[in-house]
């Protein structure tokens, strides 16, 4: 089995560069951040969802809709999310 995801998910890299084992956290990463639900569904089919639970648990940044979104569907409290916890340990100015 192998994922069909579209190039433009990785324009800032060689996509025939991709190892779908060694680079699984930037693939899980980026499909949820950018993906559609069809190339989401394939990568927690590919991946299963402990995995991708596990490297999303893990990463260092997540937009606050998709943390919340990943949140939701792995049951997991915003807390135990690094990106959450280095967002909360870096705040950034108010803006206006």
């Amino acid at each position: 089995m192998s994922l069909s995801l579209r190039p433009s998910l990785f324009w800032d890299t060689d996509v025939n560069a991709i190892d779908l084992e060694i680079h699984k956290s930037a693939i899980v990463q980026r499909v949820f951040v950018r993906g559609s639900f069809e190339e989401f569904k394939q990568v927690m089919a590919f991946y299963g969802k402990d995995q991708c639970k596990e490297l999303l648990l893990n990463t260092r940044w997540l937009d606050p809709k998709t943390l919340a979104f990943c949140s939701l569907i792995f049951e997991a409290p915003l807390n135990q999310f690094r990106c959450y916890t280095l967002a909360q340990l870096n705040p950034e100015h108010l803006n206006y």
